[in-house]
């Protein structure tokens, strides 16, 4: 139902959910299914871009299949090939029960679409077109709703108004978070920050395995080579491309004085003999976005605002992956949510919701520490140069890696390098 609100209608549903990537969708499409009335806003006419590297770990896909994602046609990936420091290694996904064998990529555009037409067909109801400014609140200061703006598909003003209220609002609007930094949710500057640039070149190879170069080399202060901490990767698509890009943590000196566009241009020139690449110019030049890593802002909940994805910080510091976990959070957040609003008084309703954050630190918070100390670790060339020299020639070695950054352990799993990285992770920290 609707109710009158100053010269402007208001709209009153269950939840609304402001930002239409993975996150968000994942969390409409889950409240819809349990018979919620979801609203699910983003300002972008869809389909539509977003920088991303687009692939899916088989982390990813798990979620993606809990959520009932068809993907049928998607370009599969059976692993990882790693160059660096002279060496070459092939590694394939772990076999796991917990995970499938395979990963997927996927066009940001393709899978976001794919997302937000799955929460329709849920029954949640997607208004696109509509940027959201400010958040609706109560008398006593909780988000109550939010209120925007229409825009047409160049994301200029139409002049109409639009607002909605609801007992519970999930911000899953981004790294920029228009929503939560108008509650007040500022960045932790304790976190680990990175960012990438992508693009797409039309390739004449296929390949079933992505592809991720440890060495990426910029200029010092004094003009030296230095090695940046970060990788290049190649995840080739089902068309006959292949996105190409770069990511850098900001612990590096090199990072915020470093042309990265330059650098990758000059990283992809040397790829061309090999790969074919030719740069497809009808998707855009090189771009650039960056990677809020490790809960990087916080609380996760407060005053009925719910945060989903890149508006919490929730991408990992070990290899940048963003789209697992919000799909993760998202699967969360819904549970919270539908649990919460099945309670008959306010007050009972408050503490179900205020137990996502401590269960969303329970599931993540351990493992993004360890990413947090790793990626300060790296952050020192000579560190990374001993680490790629050494630990590449090492097959068992970088096979626990990948299975550590890529958080792909066995659930209760007694291999060693199972039962290792879950211990790892209960165990750190998750401050």
């Amino acid at each position: 139902m609707t109710a009158e609100t100053g010269s402007a209608p208001v709209e009153d549903v269950d939840v609304v959910v402001v930002g239409a990537g993975p996150g968000g969708s994942a969390t409409a499409a889950y409240l819809a299914a349990a018979g919620l009335d979801v609203v699910l806003l983003d300002k972008a006419t869809f389909p539509r871009d977003k920088i991303c590297g687009d692939g899916l770990t088989p982390r990813a896909v798990r979620e993606l299949h809990d959520l009932g994602v068809d993907t049928t046609g998607w370009a599969r990936t059976l692993g990882l090939r790693v160059f660096g420091g002279g060496h070459r290694l092939l590694m394939p996904w772990p076999q796991t029960r917990s995970f499938p064998s395979y990963g997927l990529v996927r066009t940001r555009r393709q899978l976001d679409e794919n997302l937000v037409r799955h929460a329709e067909s849920r029954g949640a109801r997607f208004l696109e077109g509509v940027s959201v400014s400010d958040p609706l609140r109560t008398d006593d200061g909780r988000v109550a709703g939010v209120s925007g703006h229409r825009v047409d598909p160049t994301g200029r003003r139409t002049g109409e108004s639009y607002a909605v209220r609801a007992p519970v609002v999930v911000a899953a609007d981004g790294v920029s978070s228009r929503l939560a930094t108008a509650a007040g949710r500022q960045k932790r500057a304790d976190r680990v920050m990175g960012v990438a640039v992508r693009a797409y070149y039309t390739t004449t190879r296929e390949d079933e395995y992505l592809e991720s170069y440890l060495e990426l080399w910029t200029k010092d202060a004094t003009g030296a080579d230095m090695l940046m901490p970060g990788y290049g990767w190649i995840f080739p698509l089902e068309d006959g491309r292949a996105n190409v890009g770069l990511g850098i943590l900001d612990t590096s000196k090199a990072f915020g004085r470093t042309d990265y566009k330059d650098v990758m241009a000059r990283w992809v020139d040397t790829l061309t003999d090999r790969w074919g690449f030719v740069h497809d110019a009808s998707a855009g030049p090189i771009r650039g976005a960056a990677l809020p890593m490790g809960f990087n802002r916080s609380p996760l909940y407060a005053d009925g605002l719910l945060l989903v994805g890149d508006a919490g910080g929730m991408v990992n510091p070990f290899n940048g992956e963003g789209i697992d976990y919000a799909l993760q959070a998202g699967r969360i957040a819904a549970d919270v949510v539908s649990g919460a609003l099945k309670e008959r008084s306010p007050a009972a309703r408050e503490q179900a919701l205020t137990a996502y954050p401590s269960i969303m630190k329970d599931a993540l918070g351990g493992y993004f520490t360890l990413g947090r100390w790793f990626a300060h670790a790296i952050g020192h060339p000579e560190v990374m140069r001993v680490a790629t020299k050494y630990g590449l020639p090492r097959a068992a070695l970088m096979r626990f890696l990948l299975k550590l950054m890529s958080n792909l352990p066995d659930d209760g799993g007694r291999r060693p390098s199972d039962v290792l990285i879950n211990a790892m992770s209960r165990l750190a920290p998750d401050a």
